[in-house]
């Protein structure tokens, strides 16, 4: 990835998590320590990290909103962060001609219908008929047994006027890892100047919630950070997320006067089947093809499923011995989609404040260096490895 031809920069990042709003809000909150808006009780015994107070007029208009279930609501908004942020809001030419990646999932259902229907096949004699007709007559046509992917991306073209070239990409943690590097290549080659990427994940759902367990990825009992999850405590805590980046071309940013958070170096990203020990395989090869440059600390994005995580965790132990490590779903829980674009936002907020995040946990080292190269990873709960290297621009 060292012939890239363009830098790619990251411009503006938009935020919205358990952890408030905003790049500010991130950088502060992830240096207590501890999880905010942490709600063990509404899912018990699951623990899921939900948004605090969200003020969403002030990125999309009461109107809009009617329209849109949360998860669109938080990407839209966190879209808007990132606009503003990158101060290309109000330039209708520059937006006009923005591309735009979005990374979803598949919609939330309707949870009533679902439970009505449910609660009607219980007793029915032809339960087979029953669906048939309950489908047909109790969900709008446009939609199928939840929203469409691409809805998030156009309501953010509806909202904030985006209206370039427009890609979804469906597929859990691959699919955030797959729109960051689509976009980075984009940029790099020259096929784009601007672009918007990211992802949203609405986690304060009985839906998603019941996916996750018939797959037996939560974790369940008292909240443990990522790394000291183990036993019944394995597995993810879901957390609401909205990241969106604005990347852009080194000269496109240039002209346009903006200062850059970081650089976006280099992207890596595999889809392959996960077999045991696969993933670190995997993840030493995307190392390998990720940059020159060495990493002098790093942010997982491991989930905290006890396969994968214990194999990521001796990895980082066994390749890169003395760098730094933090496991920032501790604190934002596990964004799924969203969740690898959190974590290069985060890479770039902690480069353009020339100091890496305190421990998480117990099972995290401090360090006081002030890091020139911020490894990304994210292992999904079930599939797929990333890594993203961030580190200062040169101007």
């Amino acid at each position: 990835m060292g012939d890239s031809s363009q830098p790619v920069w990251i411009t503006g990042i938009g935020l919205l998590s358990a952890l408030g709003e905003g790049t500010q809000s991130h950088w502060q909150a992830m240096n207590k320590a501890s999880p905010d808006n942490l709600d063990s009780q509404r899912f018990a015994p699951y623990s899921v990290h939900k948004l605090g107070e969200v003020d969403w007029a002030q990125q999309i208009s009461r109107r809009d909103m009617r329209q849109m279930e949360p998860w669109q609501q938080i990407g839209t908004y966190t879209a808007g962060l990132a606009l503003d942020d990158a101060d290309a809001k109000e330039d209708a030419d520059l937006v006009g001609r923005m591309d735009m990646i979005v990374a979803a999932g598949g919609g939330e259902r309707d949870i009533e219908v679902d439970s009505a229907i449910m609660a009607d096949a219980r007793s029915a004699n032809g339960r087979e008929a029953l669906l048939t007709e309950r489908l047909s007559n109790d969900l709008r046509p446009t939609l199928f047994l939840a929203q469409l992917s691409n809805l998030l991306a156009g309501n953010i073209s509806i909202v904030h006027k985006v209206t370039g070239s427009s890609r979804t990409f469906m597929g859990e943690e691959g699919a955030g890892i797959s729109a960051i590097k689509t976009a980075h290549a984009r940029i790099a080659s020259g096929q784009s100047d601007i672009v918007l990427v990211g992802g949203a994940f609405n986690a304060e759902r009985e839906d998603m919630l019941l996916l996750f367990e018939l797959g037996q990825y939560l974790a369940e009992g008292p909240f443990q950070p990522v790394w000291s999850r183990s036993g019944d405590s394995a597995g993810v805590n879901l957390g609401s997320i909205g990241a969106f980046l604005v990347l852009e071309s080194a000269e496109h940013a240039r002209k346009r006067g903006v200062t850059p958070y970081a650089e976006l170096a280099a992207v890596e990203v595999d889809h392959g089947p996960r077999d045991a020990g696969a993933a670190a395989g995997r993840l030493t090869a995307a190392l390998s093809a990720l940059s020159d440059d060495t990493p002098d600390a790093i942010l997982s994005g491991a989930s905290g499923v006890e396969d994968i995580t214990t194999e990521e965790r001796d990895w980082l132990n066994k390749n890169l011995p003395d760098t730094p490590y933090r496991a920032f779903g501790s604190v934002t829980g596990h964004g799924v989609e969203a969740h690898f674009p959190l974590g290069i936002a985060l890479a770039a907020i902690a480069t353009r404040n020339g100091s890496f995040y305190d421990p998480l946990e117990a099972n995290e080292n401090a360090t006081s260096q002030k890091p020139s190269n911020i490894l990304v990873t994210t292992a999904g709960h079930y599939r797929a490895e990333g890594l993203g290297l961030v580190k200062p621009v040169s101007q």
